[in-house]
């Protein structure tokens, strides 16, 4: 009998305790509604009345999200719903700093918020920042945006730096669990990789994204495509063409907005991969070949080319661009690239008119500001993609049709290196045979692509990392290969980066790499040496090591790549961007190695290749015997060369 009574009570107290204080708001909800309606609209008590309906409705509504959680709208001002349309996670620059931020995009309002910091065991909530109702809401014009701060990008080896961390991170953690390791140690690398990701989250965009309140202050977000930026404007320009009205929160409207942000939100985690549970796909390693063939759908003739991206280390990166087709409202491309993954998922597919009016400038970075025709996005489904045939598609985008085709080459079976059966050409030939029928140290392919890129391409952005078009380079290919008289007229009327794709390609079709493969081992181990002197003598004992044909053009190319880097400020490529493109071609384990070390293409990529990258870079930045000296040394060089 007790226990029955102490039941009853316990059950009294929660009735007490939660359903009669919401019942009584019910009611009072019906009461307000019956007055609204028997008040006249200009009676002094009509507002007051407005706002405490508007405050019971967002109460119940709240209550109400905890048992469906499906709601997606609050109630605005004038008793309609509040529908969020978009959020997610930009990089703001707020007082000469980056600060991540939450963006919700609702119907009427744009809202800027923060994750507050919460002890365990509590709900998270957000504090927002600023708001800008849509009907003040406009897009700076290019004089406006000239007078704003230019904003610096985070140096490009510190990025890299990043990367390397992350990299060797992943791999501890995927050797803890292989070991069966503790689950804080795995924590504490999870942890780890989580500080360092974000870091790269936060310092790695760098397009910006300006937003102005017509009634005085500015905004201004760095995104890493053109794509994201493309879409918020869409969005809000969309929702602008309905009958907005400006308005101002009061202090408990905008308390109840930014509450129900939490529980309205679509996207609930900081796109990091610490964030991503273990059974999620790791992404794409390897190489995807992508044919963009040919487009449909435009309303009239124009400039038209497209531009490819796929995402990495939880941004995207701009990878390939195709020639630009004249005057056309049916360019057919048909050019192939070759688009290196490190874990990546998806892939972007933007269509663009090329602008040649220099009064269209974009003041952030001084170039002419192409028009976005569509754009499109596709996720990289191993199953789909993982096979030897090429797959076509097509991509619908704003009306838009673009035809293309892809296949995927995984990193280890890209470690196999096919030798070349005519052994009259350069491709897949031994660089000592080479060498020798041309009767010099440095192959004659090597010399003439990087005096061309030297004579017309080291101020192009992105060279050596932006893709050639594949057709290009298979045509320079065979005429090196047949060695034919058109070498150098071809060279001069060929597009830079397939000049610079054709000379990554001749390193990584040699039968074995140009640091060997029986001193990879060697390095891998030197570059891991914490002491400097131990490292500097190990380096250079293997430098020295090397066969003399492989000597010399590793030194021709180290001094071709540090005249590069020279023109970082234009190119946009340093030392440690050149390291990653060059690094895993010039050095990486034979077939052997390969499978006796890594067990995944993940591992190959987080744990050899930025190895790899290391070694590159170490002899970038602390030069052995320079070329000039080795010039001229007779012992080394011929004087042909």
């Amino acid at each position: 009998m007790e226990i029955l009574l102490i039941i009853r009570f316990c059950c009294n107290c929660t009735y007490a305790l939660l359903y009669k204080p919401i019942d009584r708001v019910t009611r009072s909800t019906l009461v307000l509604h019956d007055l609204l309606k028997h008040t006249p609209v200009d009676h002094p008590d009509y507002p007051l009345l407005q706002d405490a309906l508007r405050i019971s409705q967002n109460f119940l509504s709240s209550i109400n999200e905890d048992i469906d959680p499906r709601r997606t709208a609050v109630t605005t001002p004038k008793g309609e719903t509040r529908q969020l349309v978009k959020d997610g996670f930009l990089v703001e620059v707020s007082e000469s700093s980056r600060k991540l931020r939450h963006v919700f995009l609702f119907t009427d309002v744009l809202l800027c918020a923060k994750l507050k910091k919460t002890s365990a065991g509590k709900h998270q909530q957000y504090d927002c920042k600023w708001y800008i109702p849509l009907a003040d809401l406009v897009f700076p014009s290019p004089e406006e945006s000239e007078a704003s701060p230019q904003v610096q990008p985070f140096p490009d080896h510190e990025l890299e730096d990043m990367k390397m961390k992350i990299s060797t991170l992943k791999s501890e953690i995927q050797k803890e669990k292989a070991n069966k390791g503790q689950s804080r140690a795995i924590e504490r690398l999870k942890k780890k990789m989580f500080e360092n990701e974000f870091l790269l989250l936060l310092n790695s965009p760098t397009i910006p994204f300006r937003i102005h309140n017509r009634n005085g202050k500015s905004y201004l977000f760095l995104l890493s495509s053109d794509y994201e930026r493309s879409e918020w404007r869409e969005a809000i320009q969309k929702l602008q063409k309905k009958d907005l009205q400006a308005f101002v929160l009061s202090s408990v409207e905008l308390q109840v907005l930014t509450g129900s942000c939490f529980k309205l939100r679509t996207v609930h985690n900081i796109p990091v991969t610490s964030n991503k549970d273990d059974d999620e796909s790791p992404g794409l390693y390897g190489f995807l070949h992508v044919i963009v063939h040919s487009a449909k759908g435009f309303k009239q003739s124009a400039n038209l080319y497209c531009t490819l991206e796929v995402d990495s280390f939880g941004y995207f990166v701009s990878k390939a661009k195709t020639r630009v087709f004249r005057d056309t409202a049916e360019p057919k491309w048909d050019e192939e690239f070759e688009i290196e993954l490190e874990g990546s998922q998806s892939l972007r597919i933007l269509c663009y008119e090329k602008c040649y009016d220099k009064s269209k400038v974009n003041k952030d970075n001084n170039e002419i500001v192409d028009k976005i025709m569509g754009k499109g996005q596709i996720q990289l489904d191993p199953q789909t993609v993982e096979t030897k045939n090429w797959h076509t598609d097509v991509i619908e985008m704003n009306g838009i049709k673009v035809e293309f085709s892809m296949k995927f080459t995984s990193r280890d079976m890209s470690l196999k290196r096919t030798p070349s059966k005519k052994q009259t050409g350069v491709f897949g030939v031994k660089i000592s045979v080479v060498t020798k029928r041309e009767r010099s140290k440095v192959p004659y392919i090597v010399r003439q692509c990087v005096e061309e890129v030297e004579k017309r391409g080291i101020e192009e952005v992105g060279i050596y990392r932006i893709s050639g078009v594949a057709t290009d380079i298979q045509a320079l290919k065979a005429v090196f290969d047949a060695n034919n008289k058109d070498i150098l007229l071809m060279l001069s009327d060929m597009d830079i980066n397939a000049i610079a794709g054709t000379l990554k390609l001749y390193f990584r079709e040699l039968p074995e790499p140009l640091l060997t493969d029986r001193l990879y081992l060697a390095f891998m181990e030197g570059i891991a040496l914490s002491d400097p002197a131990a490292k500097e003598n190990c380096m250079m004992h293997l430098l020295r090591s090397l066969p003399d044909p492989n000597l010399i053009t590793f030194l021709f190319l180290l001094e071709h790549l540090k005249r590069v880097a020279e023109k970082e400020p234009i190119n946009k490529m340093s030392l440690h961007n050149l390291a990653t493109v060059f690094g895993p071609t010039l050095l990486r384990p034979s077939e052997v190695e390969s499978k006796a070390h890594l067990t995944s293409a993940a591992d190959i990529w987080s744990h050899d290749v930025m190895a790899q990258v290391q070694v590159l870079l170490y002899y970038l930045q602390h030069p052995p015997i320079s070329f000039a000296e080795l010039k001229r040394n007779t012992l080394y060089f011929s004087t042909d060369v």
